[in-house]
């Protein structure tokens, strides 16, 4: 089996990501039937990655992704300038009634004993309609790329959208970059897009074509169809590393080509109180993160945060262990913050992934 090879020479970007930039309105810990304000979140499984990269680790990062002319475009658009993304944009018009639009995530923050509701708009999305072809990837990826990453939930928008991810991945990989993708398995949206059976046609056909791999027990057994080691009643517990381990192995059977695979475990003893950990299976070696407990104020995103870490460490070339600690530690930071993509630093990131402490910094 061929090992994960980075490059390391001078690149335009670190990292590029392809899919769809989305907004959130977040009324908080009230429920929407009672909301009356929200707070607005700019966000996208495969973008807020390249987001991370960019403001928390520094990294020259881009995405490519739909754009519409209109009051939400241009509010989605400030917030990629100011995270220090480049956009590549294909342009859409807004007809001013009934889109191309922006979609809309609904996501309230739950509490306690009750967790968290998401729900979508996604009528007429503008990146639904992104096809191959919508971008000049000969151009775009010119001046050297290092690492290209797409998501399941950019697949799941319409029947075009896997190919184009297909399409910038073999562009990324002549180009000697890794291709990554985060199967990011949403029952809802691959439930209108033609149910379990299309998510795992779709699903497989991509995989084929990546290198790394982000995805939990559930993603790879309903996204890739791969079924899962028995499960012992002798540990209840959602922490229990051989059961995922266990499920890597048959899905790199399947797929030899993944030289990576990585994901984020939780213990959910409430909305807020939660226990973490984080495995990384590199090159047939097994890596296992500290656990800690976490006190979430909001969990999406935590995912994302821990793909960005484990990314950074990776293409500057820290060990696999210390890859696997620094996205651990800024995806339990980005579930101390609102909204999707961080707001933490990268020496407070170094510090929680050497075994830093909660105390006053003074």
């Amino acid at each position: 089996m061929a090992s994960l090879t980075i490059r390391h020479d001078p690149c335009q970007f670190d990292f590029l990501s392809l899919g769809a930039l989305v907004h959130r309105l977040d009324p908080g810990v009230v429920p929407f039937r009672k909301a009356r304000t929200f707070d607005v979140h700019v966000s996208g499984g495969e973008y807020n990655v390249a987001a991370n990269l960019s403001d928390c680790f520094g990294l020259r990062t881009g995405v490519a992704t739909a754009m519409v002319r209109y009051g939400i475009g241009e509010l989605v658009q400030g917030r990629v300038r100011e995270a220090g993304v480049v956009p590549f944009y294909r342009w859409f018009d807004h007809d001013g009634v009934r889109g191309p639009n922006i979609a809309t995530v609904y996501s309230d923050l739950g509490y306690g004993v009750r967790a968290p509701v998401v729900f979508y708009n996604r009528a007429n999305e503008a990146a639904g309609q992104l096809k191959p072809g919508d971008f000049d990837w000969k151009t775009i990826l010119a001046g050297g790329i290092r690492w290209f990453h797409s998501g399941g939930i950019f697949a799941a928008l319409s029947e075009t959208t896997p190919e184009l991810i297909i399409e910038g991945m073999k562009a990324a990989k002549a180009q000697g970059a890794v291709v990554s993708f985060d199967l990011n398995y949403r029952a809802k949206l691959w439930q209108a897009a033609g149910g379990d059976h299309r998510a795992v046609a779709t699903l497989r056909r991509i995989v084929e074509h990546v290198d790394c791999l982000f995805g939990n027990e559930e993603d790879m057994q309903k996204g890739l169809g791969v079924k899962g080691p028995e499960v012992t009643k002798k540990s209840d517990s959602k922490l229990d590393t051989s059961v995922f381990f266990g499920m890597i192995e048959n899905t790199v059977k399947e797929f030899p080509n993944i030289k990576l695979v990585a994901t984020t475990l939780r213990e959910v003893h409430s909305t807020n109180r939660h226990d973490w950990e984080a495995v990384l299976w590199l090159d047939g070696q097994r890596y296992v993160s500290p656990t800690c407990q976490l006190d979430v104020i909001d969990r999406i995103g935590g995912g994302d945060g821990f793909a960005a870490g484990c990314i950074f460490g990776l293409l500057a070339g820290r060990s696999p262990d210390e890859a696997l600690r620094l996205g651990w530690a800024h995806g339990a930071l980005l579930t101390t913050y609102h909204g999707d993509v961080t707001m933490a630093r990268l020496e407070e990131v170094e510090t929680l992934a050497k075994g830093g402490s909660a105390r006053v910094q003074r």
